[in-house]
């Protein structure tokens, strides 16, 4: 037999009182958006001030709902695409599950546009800032995931850590949600927190902005090596994934703007 540890298996749902239940996924996605609502209202102060505390205040709506719409939608046009052609009715069933980073990632940058227009703010300074705070997030939706047994990581006989999860089949797999939530999570907010003490890159808008994206992409890719690819999507162009391929325009605009910031300020 081969060795493996055994998945802590642990209930999805926290509390559930007859039809209504409170699951770990959802309070994921809420300590996420809390957490980086009250570290965005520090961040947005320091020199240059690119917003008001209220101002961040009335983002909260904005980014929840470009979160929810955008993973949404994105989930529904990168990996599900001919599926809800079918049943598009169904592309609304959000409790069904079904949520992409990088639909997600692009919905909040349109709030963010949005919002910086209504509200005469630099939407380059201040995505900067709120870009700082994502990191959160994403590593609490990765612990989610690997708490609902979901989105394993690929067969690992020799890995002494590998894991047998209850959806998986009986082959040791990868924990590659605990991997990404190391890279998308931890490194990347560690990474971020670390320049954001520089008021001389706070300065110079593109910069933070160009890091996230830069990194998030670098950290998916290497992570989405351990991962089992989405079974109705398989390995795609060069036996990348739909993560990766999704991965590498990311890499490529935040390398831009973090050469344009750097050009505009000398």
């Amino acid at each position: 037999m081969l060795l493996a540890i055994p998945f802590p298996i642990i209930d999805p749902v926290l509390v559930e009182i007859g039809p209504f239940a409170i699951r770990w996924y959802a309070l994921a996605y809420i300590a996420g958006i809390l957490l980086g609502w009250r570290l965005a209202r520090v961040l947005v102060q320091r020199p240059p001030v690119v917003a008001t505390t209220e101002q961040v205040d009335d983002f909260v709506t904005w980014v929840t709902l470009g979160i929810i719409l955008g993973g949404r939608l994105g989930y529904v046009m990168f990996y599900r695409p001919g599926y809800y052609v079918t049943a598009p009715w169904e592309a609304l069933y959000v409790w069904q599950g079904g949520m992409s980073f990088h639909g997600g990632a692009l919905g909040v940058i349109i709030a963010a546009w949005l919002f910086s227009r209504r509200n005469g703010i630099d939407w380059v300074a201040f995505a900067d800032r709120v870009v700082c705070v994502v990191p959160i997030g994403l590593f609490l939706g990765r612990l989610a995931n690997f708490i609902n047994g979901e989105l394993w990581g690929r067969i690992a006989p020799d890995v002494p850590w590998a894991m047998v999860f209850p959806t998986g089949g009986p082959e040791p797999r990868h924990p590659s949600q605990l991997y990404q939530a190391f890279l998308e999570g931890a490194c990347l907010f560690a990474v971020l927190m670390l320049l954001a003490r520089s008021e001389r890159i706070r300065a110079r808008p593109g910069i933070l902005s160009g890091v996230f994206l830069a990194g998030y992409g670098v950290a998916r890719v290497i992570g989405e090596l351990f991962r089992q690819p989405d079974a109705h999507l398989g390995f795609l162009f060069a036996g990348a994934t739909m993560g990766q391929m999704l991965s590498v325009p990311m890499i490529l605009v935040g390398a831009w703007l973090i050469l344009r910031a750097k050009e505009r300020h000398g």
